[in-house]
Parts: structure tokens; sequence; C-alpha cells
């Protein structure tokens, strides 16, 4: 039985069941990371997403645990925030960028990277979704490496200027972890893969 927790009405419904069968034929439907991919492909209008897509240290199975925690979820931009489902989960959504602005000027470095150091004491067990700074996943790694702990990571940013390299040190941290290889990504991406996992926490729960 197909779900999509965020169609509100019949045609969305309609359309959203329709590309998700497309989905199934060209991405393949062999498990939960198969439906994030399918997802990820949706959402940029391009199967060829779906090759990109990583995961590491079963992110899916991370995630659902972290949603049944009620683990906050941090996100590097407004964009991520506002894309995030907020029905089907009792865990709080926040935004990076209203965090720490002293501490960018001061420092000189980016919002969203001063969002995270100071949001750091909040950082073990919680999702992490970024999906435009690159900036932001550099400086995650590097609280990672020094200890900090989230649940999991959603790492996606787009662009030209370190995009490709700090989702490639995202690979490389012991934690679980969904990225993309190369320099696309984006918004859309990482809001699909958070969505995805909402999606199958709702499907989840209704069985019992």
């Amino acid at each position: 039985m197909y779900t999509d927790i965020g169609a509100d009405t019949d045609e969305g419904y309609a359309i959203s069941s329709a590309s998700r069968m497309m989905a199934r034929e060209a991405v393949g439907d062999a498990g939960p990371e198969d439906r994030i991919r399918q997802r990820c492909s949706i959402a940029v209008g391009d199967w060829a997403m779906a090759d990109l897509m990583r995961f590491c240290y079963d992110p899916v199975s991370a995630g659902l645990t972290a949603l049944a925690d009620e683990a906050v979820i941090i996100t590097d931009i407004r964009m991520v925030q506002t894309g995030i489902q907020k029905r089907g989960h009792e865990s709080e959504v926040l935004c990076a960028l209203d965090y720490g602005s002293d501490r960018a000027g001061k420092e000189g470095i980016t919002r969203s990277s001063a969002g995270f150091y100071t949001l750091e004491k909040r950082l073990k067990g919680s999702v992490v979704v970024i999906g435009n700074a690159p900036s932001a996943l550099l400086a995650l790694c590097d609280m990672i490496r020094h200890g900090v702990s989230p649940a999991l990571v959603i790492g996606t940013p787009v662009g030209f200027v370190n995009a490709a390299e700090s989702k490639k040190l995202l690979r490389l941290q012991h934690i679980p972890s969904i990225s993309n290889s190369g320099t696309r990504g984006g918004t859309p991406v990482a809001v699909a893969s958070m969505n995805e996992i909402i999606t199958m926490y709702v499907e989840q729960n209704q069985q019992r």
C-alpha cells in the first residue's frame, strides 16, 4: 500500500503515486534504501540521482530509531527546515541559522557553521539534515572527529566549492549517514531523504 503523508488531496496523491510507480521501475525496489533513491530521483527529476546516493552504517534503521526516541532534527537552512514533514512524528525541527549569529561575525565563519558549533550539546543522538551548506557539513565532521555523535547525518550539499569534498569526508566518519557523490545534491535531496524515513516511520507505527 503506497503512503504519502504529505499528499493532502486526491490529485496530489495521484501524482505522487504515479511518480513513485515510475521510480520503482526505473530505480528498483529492493528495500528501504531504494525507496530513498526513488524519492530523491523524483525530487530532482533525474533518475541518474539514484546511482549517486550513498548509504553508510545502516542509516535508515538509525533514523527510524531516532524518530522513535523523539530526537531533535537540526537543519542547515530554513528551506530544509520548512520542507521536512512535521506530521507523523514528535521530533522538534530546528534550523542552525537561528543560533550563533554573534559567533559567525566574531570568528569569520558562515552562519550555518556557527549555528552547529553553538548547538554542539544538542547534537548527541540528533538527526542532522544538511542540504545546502558544505561549510556546515565540514564543521559537523570536525565535531564528530572530536567526539560529537549524531544518530544520523543526511548530508547532500550542492555546489562546486567543498560540496563533493564535504560529503566524501562525511562518508569517512563512523556514523550512520546518507549522502551523494559529486557536486549535485541540494535541499530537495536532503528533504526527500528525511521525509522518506519519516514515511517509513509512519508505516511502521501503523502496522503495530
